[in-house]
């Protein structure tokens, strides 16, 4: 009898064990579904005086999960790569060029204020609202990307871009929960266009 019992216990625990879990990963999917994305709007490159500069708009909407955690005064690091790849036709395209632009957006609560800081430069500006921050930071101009003589003429080069929050600079107990919530993968899908040499 007792053998009995502990099977039918055994098997009530993992059926509860399997709803839970199920009904953890359901929930997932749905807020999966309304987890905001990066995206990339628009992006040029422009050269002058031998040297090609990037411009581009990004949106930078961020998740609730995100902007709690700034609000608690967690540092967000936002990285923009930029790739500049050779095409060619039987191999995989070579890499020519590869870059990584990155920012730091903080919420200041003894002034109210939020802080963006140019990692790569070290200049930093400060906004009264989240969404002149994110504008400022969705805006890149004139960002110096590659000298002409890399590339050869009559080769075919494409230029690729892409936006993410930079989860591996978070504070150790969120990087683990940023490994599990889509909440945390704040990223954009690559924008490539043809560069011309």
């Amino acid at each position: 009898m007792s053998v009995n019992r502990k099977n039918s216990w055994g098997g009530l625990w993992r059926a509860a064990l399997a709803l839970g879990c199920l009904s953890v990963l359901s929930m997932g999917i749905a807020e999966a579904r309304d987890t905001p994305r990066f995206e990339i709007r628009s992006a040029y490159a422009e050269l002058e005086n031998a040297v090609y500069f990037l411009h581009a708009r990004i949106s930078y909407p961020l998740s609730k999960q995100a902007l709690e955690a700034l609000q608690s005064g967690v540092e967000l690091n936002f990285q923009l790569r930029i790739e500049v790849r050779r095409v060619r036709r039987f191999l995989p395209d070579a890499n020519v060029a590869i870059l990584l632009q990155r920012y730091q957006l903080r919420f200041n609560a003894l002034v109210n204020r939020y802080v963006v800081r140019n990692l790569n430069s070290g200049g930093q500006q400060s906004f009264a609202s989240l969404d002149a921050a994110l504008s400022f930071l969705g805006r890149v101009s004139d960002l110096p990307i590659l000298d002409k003589a890399l590339l050869q003429t009559g080769k075919k080069y494409n230029l690729k871009l892409q936006a993410e929050l930079d989860v591996k600079r978070l504070p150790a107990p969120i990087q683990l929960l940023a490994f599990w919530l889509d909440d945390w993968r704040l990223t954009s899908a690559w924008y490539t266009w043809p560069l011309q040499p």
